[in-house]
């Protein structure tokens, strides 16, 4: 038993669910305080972001009875602060144009998470006895980087559809390119580089895991997290 967590192990996740209330706490107040001033300067569209980030961040920690699944304190707080650096600090608060890596940083970012998430998806299903089948490591990899691939090419044609449609300006007019198309396919180099350092990462965890007969963290946050993992 590791140290400081009690035998059924409430006592490792009260620090993360704290964390995560506080955490939220703070940024909804730093939201919301944005919100009241963007109203005085008749800002609508960055007050509706604004005002619907606060409600998708909200959300699950308020009324977690009603989400289809009980999403983990350490994954929300990842989320949430993925979302309000992506959709208050860039759109809102204009990163994107004053830091000229931000978005860069964020897609990478979004790459490793992507390919972490496909990657927990697919070995889960692969190492529970009900599903009746055995993966090698290098497909498992393979799915993980698709599936973040495909998901950032997903969310580059949501940025132009908004633009098409709404009028933003997801995609930026940067790089000396006024279509925004640089923008995009730097978006996407760097998607896919950070979706291939998870799945090499997963691929190598992998295989050192069956070597050793251990699965090291990743069995443990499985086994920290059923409700997650729904093992029947």
């Amino acid at each position: 038993m590791a140290q400081g967590e009690d035998p059924d192990g409430r006592h490792g996740t009260l620090l993360p669910s704290r964390l995560h209330l506080l955490l939220l706490a703070v940024l909804e107040f730093v939201m919301g305080a944005e919100a009241v001033a963007l109203c005085f300067s008749q800002q609508w569209m960055h007050v509706f972001v604004t005002i619907l980030l606060m409600a998708m961040i909200a959300f699950p920690a308020l009324f977690p009875a009603r989400m289809p699944i009980q999403i983990p304190s350490e994954i929300q707080i990842f989320v949430v602060l993925f979302l309000f650096a992506t959709l208050f600090l860039g759109e809102v608060r204009d990163f994107y144009h004053r830091i000229w890596w931000w978005d860069l940083a964020l897609h990478g970012t979004s790459g490793i998470l992507l390919g972490l998430l496909g990657f927990l998806v697919v070995y889960v299903l692969n190492e529970n006895e009900l599903v009746d089948m055995r993966m090698p490591p290098s497909f498992v990899a393979l799915f993980a980087f698709h599936f973040a691939v495909s998901l950032g090419a997903v969310w580059e044609i949501f940025e132009f559809t908004m633009d098409q449609l709404a009028g933003t300006d997801m995609q930026k007019a940067m790089w000396g390119d006024p279509s925004g198309l640089t923008d995009t396919m730097w978006d996407l180099i760097v998607d896919t580089l950070g979706a291939l350092v998870m799945a090499l990462a997963g691929w190598r965890y992998m295989r050192r895991a069956r070597h050793e007969r251990t699965d090291h963290w990743l069995r443990r946050f499985v086994d920290r997290h059923p409700n997650l993992f729904a093992r029947f």
